[in-house]
């Protein structure tokens, strides 16, 4: 396995990356999301960023933009979410990510009220990121979301999709399959009907109520058997901790135990 951590976008990205390459992991994260992390800074400082990344040693993922709207209702911002999304896939390639994380498009506004409307929006939208994805060389990984996202929260929304996209792959987000599901089984469920789609992993805990991206341990995931089932599906990847602590021992310690039980399972 390969370990990693995101960068936190309000901060300088040359900054987050030194001091994740100085906790020790393996690969940086980055989340391209104003202000600091927006495409247009990130080829500001392209050569200084791609050198940085040498000089330590540092893998790099890429995660799609976040906070964009790519099903909106509304055309103007549904396009320019959707350019959004497109340049900053393109700035991915520019300094060397084969791999990028791409949320489902968030259902907003008056979306839930007109849900077919809004997911032929975000289907549109998918095909066209996916074929530039493909022209580019970049694995997509699309990430299973949580209930208030409206969409591909649950492992029977990704059937259809994966079958209509053969080289769409999968970011299995362990903190997000945890919430709202009471029997705590769709986390091993993703894995069992979707093993061979997985190809990266997020990994934060949480209380089952909302995104909390709380340190290993201190929520209700059971790490010990997700860890034990994806080591039986033949996961041997990235590992992304998203451990939003102020204290970075709670990003590393929270390594260090996914590692442990890891190399235990």
């Amino acid at each position: 396995m390969k370990y990693g951590a995101m960068n936190f976008p309000i901060k300088p990205v040359l900054e987050e990356l030194e001091k994740i390459s100085g906790l020790g992991f393996d690969y940086l994260e980055l989340t391209l999301d104003a202000p600091y992390a927006h495409y247009t800074k990130i080829l500001e400082m392209e050569n200084k960023l791609v050198n940085a990344l040498k000089q330590h040693s540092m893998g790099l993922v890429c995660h799609l933009p976040s906070f964009v709207y790519t099903a909106d209702l509304t055309p103007g911002i549904r396009e320019i979410s959707l350019k959004e999304m497109i340049h900053s896939l393109e700035t991915a390639a520019r300094i060397g990510a084969q791999k990028a994380v791409l949320h489902p498009s968030y259902i907003s506004g008056l979306g839930p009220l007109a849900m077919k409307t809004a997911e032929g929006y975000a289907h549109q939208s998918l095909c066209t990121i996916m074929k530039q994805a493909d022209h580019l060389g970049i694995q997509l990984c699309f990430e299973n979301m949580f209930p208030n996202y409206h969409s591909f929260f649950d492992p029977s929304h990704f059937t259809r999709i994966f079958k209509e996209f053969p080289d769409l792959k999968m970011t299995l987000d362990a903190g997000h399959a945890n919430i709202d599901d009471p029997g705590k089984t769709k986390l091993y469920e993703f894995i069992q009907r979707f093993s061979d789609r997985i190809r990266h992993i997020h990994i934060s805990d949480n209380s089952g109520k909302k995104d909390d991206h709380a340190r290993v341990g201190n929520g209700t995931v059971n790490f010990k058997k997700f860890i034990r089932l994806l080591k039986q599906s033949g996961y041997d990847d990235t590992i992304t901790l998203e451990i939003f602590s102020p204290d970075t021992k709670d990003l590393v310690k929270s390594r260090d135990q996914i590692a442990l039980l890891v190399n235990s399972a």
